[in-house]
């Protein structure tokens, strides 16, 4: 039973940002966010509380003779729809995730597996590019080091859109793969892996970096192999003293190369400054799908048998081309289905 207390609390609170914003007084667009996050919540509400006067409403006919006919036909669909409006409402009262709406850095790195692995790390790639495509965000790589075959050394890509974070976020730890390489000429199957971590990103009031708590450095853009790709030492490289963080840009201009690598440090020291918050709240901790380790091994894709197998949640499934060319949707809803059936239980238990 959800207490009432807390639904007049919300639809109080919700109504005030309505009259505050008609009057066009306060901050505007923080009265404008805070309804925003609102208006599901309250529309959720109302429903309940229609649901629950309707069967109030259907109770009382029962003493009225010439209306308690119609009672007894409506009062088992009202009830038997209360366990779903109760439902809805419980997940929208959960507790937010503030960087969810944010949008998000992607890093991949190749693990054990030498070439394979770079080349897996490439795979990954563009299976969040496809993805992210398909979603209509804005995917833009920031940071890229090729291998000698082709594959990646690093990569980095800022994602831009619609509630990224938070179906990115489940993405972060060791991906491994089952195949054989193309290098392989016995057809023996062989097993890398490669790390992604997905960042929200930083805002300006998230941190504040001292300037004299970096080492800014320039040196000449390198491509693949080490070849020079221009002439001007344009690429940038921060080093935060404090924790050690090295950030680099290679973009043809110094310029952006500097907004890049402080938009990846701030990001960077951000995401620490969550680590640290999250592993002090060790009932959130329990709430997660491995979204916060991101040493844990999280997914296998195994290409003889079309397979991959999320081990979070044991999900199996057979369309590994369709989820190497970005059809993430049914990981990605089944993770944050778990997510939220452990925060109910939480909230409940």
């Amino acid at each position: 039973m959800i207490a009432e207390d807390t639904l007049i609390q919300i639809t109080q609170r919700f109504e005030f940002l309505e009259a505050q914003m008609a009057e066009g007084s306060g901050d505007i667009a923080a009265l404008a966010k805070e309804y925003s996050d609102l208006k599901p919540v309250v529309e959720q509400v109302r429903r309940y509380q229609t649901l629950l006067s309707d069967m109030a409403e259907a109770e009382a006919m029962l003493d009225d003779p010439d209306m308690k006919e119609l009672a007894e036909e409506e009062l088992p669909t009202l009830k038997a729809e209360l366990p779903d409006i109760e439902r809805a409402l419980q997940l929208a009262l959960l507790p937010k995730d503030a960087a969810d709406a944010r949008p998000a850095m992607l890093e991949i790195r190749p693990g054990t597996g030498g070439d394979e692995a770079a080349l897996f790390a490439g795979d990954l790639l563009r299976m969040y590019q496809r993805y992210a495509e398909a979603k209509g965000w804005k995917f833009e790589i920031i940071e890229h080091q090729e291998s000698d075959l082709g594959g990646i050394k690093e990569v980095t890509a800022h994602i831009k859109g619609d509630g990224v974070f938070a179906k990115m976020k489940y993405e972060s730890g060791v991906h491994r793969v089952q195949r054989v390489p193309a290098t392989e000429s016995q057809g023996r199957v062989h097993t890398s892996a490669a790390t992604v971590a997905v960042l929200p990103e930083a805002e300006d009031v998230d941190i504040e970096i001292n300037a004299n708590d970096l080492r800014i450095d320039t040196m000449r853009s390198s491509g693949a192999g080490g070849q020079h790709v221009n002439t001007t030492d344009s690429a940038v490289r921060i080093t935060h003293l404090p924790t050690g963080l090295v950030v680099t840009s290679s973009e043809k201009s110094q310029h952006r190369n500097r907004e890049i690598a402080m938009q990846v440090l701030k990001t960077r020291l951000y995401d620490m400054e969550r680590q640290r918050i999250d592993g002090e709240r060790s009932a959130d901790r329990k709430a997660q799908v491995g979204s916060g380790d991101r040493s844990e091994r999280i997914r296998t894709y195994n290409f003889p048998q079309g397979r991959m197998s999320d081990h979070r949640i044991n999900l199996t499934l057979y369309k590994l081309d369709a989820i190497m060319a970005g059809d993430l949707d049914e990981i990605i809803d089944a993770l944050t289905s778990e997510t939220q059936a452990r925060q109910l239980a939480d909230m409940n238990g």
